[in-house]
C-alpha cells in the first residue's frame, strides 16, 4: 500500500467558483504568504491572504513490535511550549511521500517500520492554507539512533495503545494533526487486534 484512496482527490476542482482578478506576493520565504484580489460569484470582491499551496507534509503514528506508541515531545517556538506529538515531517521537493515518512521516522525516532498503512490525507488549516498532510501507520516498529535536526528539540518516549488514546481524549496530545493521525489509525488498529 503506497497512498490512501483519498490522496488522488486532495486537489484543485476543475471549475473555480471564485475568480481571481490580481495576485501578489506579501511575503517570501520557508512560509510564503500570497494576497489575492477576488471576486465570488455573488459580485463581492476583497482581498484574500494565505499560504499557497506547495509544502506537503507527512504525519507517522509508530507503534513497536512490542506493542506501543512511539510519541515525541517537541519545543514548538511559536508557543513558546514544548508539546506531545506524533512522529512529522516535510516533503522534500518531488520525494515520494512514503519515503519522507520513512526518512522521518529515522531521523526523528531512530526507526524503521516493518509495515505502512496509509490512512487519510486532510488539509489542516483550508482556510488560511493550501498545505495537505498526508498520514501513516508505521507497524512494527524498531528504534535507534535519531538524527535530529540541529533545530530540533525533540524527546521520544513509548505508551501502551490504551495510553495514548487517553492521552488524546483527555487532551494531552493538543497538536490537532497529531490528533487526527491518532484517531484516523484507531480502525486499523481495532481491525489488526491491537485493542
Amino acid at each position: 500500500m503506497n497512498e490512501h484512496p483519498n490522496w488522488p482527490r486532495l486537489k484543485e476542482d476543475e471549475e473555480q467558483p471564485w475568480q481571481t482578478l490580481s495576485s501578489r506576493q506579501l511575503v517570501t520565504g520557508i512560509r510564503p504568504i500570497t494576497e489575492d484580489q477576488v471576486r465570488t460569484p455573488g459580485g463581492t470582491q476583497f482581498a484574500y491572504q494565505y499560504r499557497q499551496r506547495g509544502p506537503r507534509a507527512v504525519f507517522i503514528l509508530p507503534v513497536t513490535t512490542g506493542g506501543e506508541v512511539v510519541l515525541i515531545r517537541q519545543y514548538r517556538y511559536p508557543l513558546r511550549a514544548t508539546i506531545t506529538e506524533i512522529v512529522a515531517g516535510g516533503v522534500e521537493g518531488g520525494e515520494d511521500i512514503q519515503r519522507a515518512a520513512e526518512r522521518e521516522l529515522l531521523e526523528e525516532v531512530g526507526g524503521t517500520a516493518q509495515e505502512w498503512w496509509p490512512l487519510p490525507g486532510f488539509y489542516p488549516q483550508p482556510s488560511i492554507s493550501g498545505v495537505v498532510f498526508y498520514a501513516y501507520l508505521a507497524l512494527g516498529v524498531t528504534l535507534g539512533e535519531a538524527h535530529l535536526e540541529p533545530t530540533e528539540t525533540i524527546e521520544r518516549f513509548c505508551v501502551s495503545i490504551p495510553e495514548a488514546y487517553r492521552m488524546l481524549e483527555v487532551g494531552e496530545i493538543q497538536d490537532g494533526s497529531s490528533a487526527l493521525t491518532l484517531w484516523q489509525a484507531r480502525r486499523v488498529l481495532t481491525d489488526r487486534g491491537y485493542f
